[in-house]
């Protein structure tokens, strides 16, 4: 079963559950997206939101910390490839930050759109 294709996809499954962890134990920006992550799911309680609005709002979130992990994956490559500074290490990392940027602003766009109504009303 080691080497199946069964045994390869969960062995690859417990790889991820264990870089998710490590980003949360060690990563500052991971960590504070799960605490808003954490606050904007109990907003949703609170407020009793939709079906569709718990999708969006679990869309946005993995779609943050996604592009989160990422960005901290690029940036230790990087920093691993040439750990001095160097002008086109710098450009790479700003574009992985910028997806990060563009991710966060698209979820707070949506949280918008799911919270507007339920603070000041339609």
């Amino acid at each position: 079963m080691k080497n199946s294709f069964l045994g390869k996809r969960i062995r690859g499954g417990g790889y991820a559950m264990k870089g998710a962890w490590l980003l949360l134990k060690h990563e500052p920006s991971i960590q504070v997206q799960f605490v808003i992550a954490i606050m904007v799911c109990i907003a949703g309680w609170i407020f009793g939101i939709s079906r569709m609005e718990w999708i969006l709002q679990f869309f946005a979130i993995g779609l943050v910390m996604s592009a989160e992990g990422l960005n901290t994956a690029v940036e230790a490559m990087a920093d691993f490839v040439h750990p001095d500074f160097h002008s086109k290490i710098g450009h790479i990392k700003d574009v992985a930050a910028g997806a990060v940027f563009f991710a966060a602003l698209i979820a707070v766009i949506i949280a918008g759109f799911i919270y507007y109504p339920y603070i000041f009303g339609n």
